[in-house]
């Protein structure tokens, strides 16, 4: 008999998520998302097959459903809820196994809907009525097809469940209240005790006659979100999170909580960014009024709304920065352009593309020199133009963020710069974070923190928590082999703070990403000080922290890259050389794309492809076709070597497309501007970055 992979115990399972993110390049039929008190949801219009998926995709490797787990939904119900039952989700058996036990169970209808409610008192008039019409077979949505559901009527919540000799039991939640225009958070825990918590507050406890089986199988079922695959019990609420936690009580995660009636374990990242709030205390639930234009500006106030461009067959919504495409007419490759060279100061180690809001598209470069600094453009209608020049020490590395409505920028220096112009064997560097300044609109030093030789920062938020992770390259010449560090931002001190320090050999990179509830964070080792041959490592988040989920042997390894095809997750790492001790260097190796097998719960090697001294890789889409980017920077004998753009071919992974011509390139970063996609590389042999358009038809 299988059971529950460990991973599945520890770690929440996403519902909602996993319908509505199954395939991120296009709405999911049959759902509408909408706000209500400046908080979104979605609603079912449909019962559509989208919103179902096989139970083995979650619970893989699993003939049984777990006999202990909670489930955590936050709802939100009008006071005009139908009185009629509505299906939060279900898991149902296949029809054919359903239309068996049907026949079998004619007749035995009254005895497999046994009740138990929270106070044991009689039955009231509507539920004798519903009693008695299942008596005489007019209502058996509980028999047959049905192995566990969560059910909501105007008064009550229903559990439903598949229990010993196939009766389905039913236990019901009285007085629960939620039909009041209000978001609530629900914990429903199932195990030794059965208890409903609403919105953190003390549980309702039932003590049901027959407990919930250890042996519920659940091979061949269907796990239905907002319904039970049928128009009739179809969800007419507003449905914000749903999640499944085997083996532990949620309510012990999720409270206390400043905001109970939102308490969060895994709320789909689509739902996450709250539209801006209308009067307080109003609560509004509307569709997001639609634009129709050419050129529409994006900015705080616009924040929510949709608009729809004629000419480019697009319909895009405002997230009070940018425009994010939700539907537009497929794009494809066409050819690439030389659009721009623009000339740097000095030779360029990274570059960094992103928004501020009220100025436009900006781009962070990490120069070389110390005599010229670093610079920041501003993105015009003739490309790139200099806007701020930023003192810096040998810089490696920009990366933005955002806290808030803060547009923030930090930089790597690795030429130690006026903290240690005494000392000049001192082993340590410091990074800066940048704020932007709206009122004197530049950037404006904010923070230093102790860094060595650091190649990279990855900003990334968990739980509303933003944190920096810090790839710390090497202390002095040597060393190797030290501690990269994770800071997280106090509230209280305005400043980023020491959260956990991992040990890391050589890191060159951190790349964090999202799979459902899942947080992971994976480092670039490059060198031990012996060999390019050293483990990088995959993390994974648990009870606050990073432990270790995954190790990959890589070559130097400089870049990782998480993308996403449909419901597949991928993983490419850059691998810049091979070398051992005193040994010759190869620059000529295989860098690797690693596809994440759910089943195994792990990543598993799913092409090679030949690079160069790879040290940087770049998804993007356009349309429904994928690209990858490679930066080849070195062949052992010559800088000046093609850089390759793949296109996803299926069945066959990645395929060369177009070979672009570049001069030690360090740096890949796609972009989109009014319609148009770009690309930009940056240059660490010379002062130069050309700009090339992705012409399309």
């Amino acid at each position: 008999m299988e059971q529950l992979t460990p991973l599945a115990d520890l770690l929440p399972l996403d519902l909602l998520s996993f319908v509505l993110e199954r395939d991120t390049s296009k709405l999911v039929p049959g759902v509408h998302m909408k706000q209500a008190g400046g908080v979104r949801g979605v609603h079912f219009s449909s019962p559509h097959t989208v919103l179902s998926f096989p139970s083995s995709q979650l619970l893989v490797n699993c003939d049984l459903f777990p006999k202990e787990f909670s489930i955590v939904v936050t709802l939100k119900v009008t006071h005009a809820a139908s009185a009629r039952n509505e299906y939060i989700f279900s898991l149902m058996e296949p029809k054919t196994v359903a239309a068996e036990e049907k026949e079998n169970d004619k007749g035995d209808v009254v005895e497999s809907n046994k009740k138990r409610g929270v106070s044991g008192e009689e039955h009231d008039g509507e539920e004798e009525k519903k009693k008695e019409e299942e008596k005489q077979g007019k209502s058996n949505e509980e028999h047959g097809r049905i192995i566990l559901g969560l059910r909501f009527s105007r008064k009550y919540l229903h559990f439903l469940f598949k229990g010993h000799g196939g009766v389905v039991e039913h236990w019901v939640f009285r007085s629960t209240q939620l039909a009041d225009n209000q978001w609530h958070t629900l914990v429903l825990t199932i195990g030794s005790h059965v208890r409903l918590t609403v919105d953190c507050n003390s549980p309702v406890e039932i003590v049901p006659s027959t407990p919930f089986p250890s042996d519920l199988n659940i091979q061949g079922s269907r796990f239905h979100i907002g319904s039970r695959g049928r128009w009739k019990g179809l969800f007419s609420g507003l449905l914000r999170q749903l999640v499944l936690l085997p083996g532990s009580d949620a309510t012990r995660q999720i409270c206390p909580s400043s905001d109970p009636q939102l308490a969060a374990l895994s709320v789909p990242p689509l739902l996450l960014d709250l539209p801006v709030m209308g009067r307080e205390g109003e609560s509004h639930e509307t569709e997001e009024p639609v634009s129709v234009g050419l050129e529409r500006s994006c900015s705080e106030l616009q924040q929510g709304q949709l608009w729809f461009n004629p000419l480019r067959k697009g319909l895009y919504l405002c997230d009070g920065t940018v425009w994010i495409t939700v539907l537009e007419d497929h794009k494809r490759l066409d050819y690439v352009l030389e659009h721009q060279v623009l000339t740097t100061s000095s030779e360029t180690h990274d570059v960094e593309v992103f928004q501020v809001p009220g100025m436009g598209l900006m781009a962070a470069m990490a120069h070389r020199s110390k005599a010229s600094g670093s610079a920041v453009y501003l993105w015009t209608h003739s490309g790139f133009k200099l806007y701020q020049n930023i003192t810096t020490h040998e810089a490696l590395v920009w990366r933005h963020f955002n806290m808030g409505k803060k547009t923030y920028l930090v930089v790597s220096n690795s030429g130690g710069g006026p903290h240690n112009r005494f000392n000049k064997e001192s082993e340590m560097d410091f990074s800066v974070i940048y704020k932007w300044s709206k009122k004197r609109k530049k950037f404006v030093q904010f923070q230093s923190l102790q860094t060595y030789c650091a190649r990279d920062w990855e900003a990334f938020n968990i739980n509303r928590q933003t944190y920096l992770a810090v790839a710390n390259h090497r202390q002095g010449n040597n060393n190797h082999t030290i501690d990269s560090v994770i800071y997280r931002w106090n509230r209280l001190t305005k400043s980023f703070e020491v959260h956990q320090m991992l040990p890391t050999s050589g890191a060159y990179d951190w790349e964090f990403f999202t799979v459902g509830p899942y947080h992971f964070l994976v480092v670039a080792n490059a060198f031990d000080g012996v060999t390019t041959s050293v483990d990088s490592v995959i993390y994974v988040w648990i009870n606050g922290s990073f432990q270790v989920f995954q190790t990959i042997k890589t070559f130097c390894a400089t870049d990782w890259e998480m993308f996403q095809i449909g419901s597949r997750v991928f993983l490419v790492v850059a691998n810049g050389h091979r070398l051992h001790g005193n040994g010759p260097s190869r620059y000529a190796i295989n860098s690797t794309i690693y596809e994440l097998d759910m089943n195994g719960q792990l990543f598993v090697r799913f092409q090679d492809i030949v690079t160069y001294s790879a040290v940087d890789w770049e998804f993007f889409s356009l349309g429904e076709e994928h690209f990858l980017v490679v930066a080849n920077s070195f062949n052992g004998e010559s800088y000046s070597l093609n850089s390759i753009l793949y296109r996803w071919q299926g069945y066959e992974g990645f395929v060369p497309v177009h070979w672009l011509p570049t001069i030690g390139c360090s740096d890949w970063e796609f972009f989109s501007f009014k319609g148009e996609s770009y690309l930009i590389y940056s240059s660490a042999k010379a002062p130069l970055s050309k700009v090339f358009k992705l012409k399309t038809y």
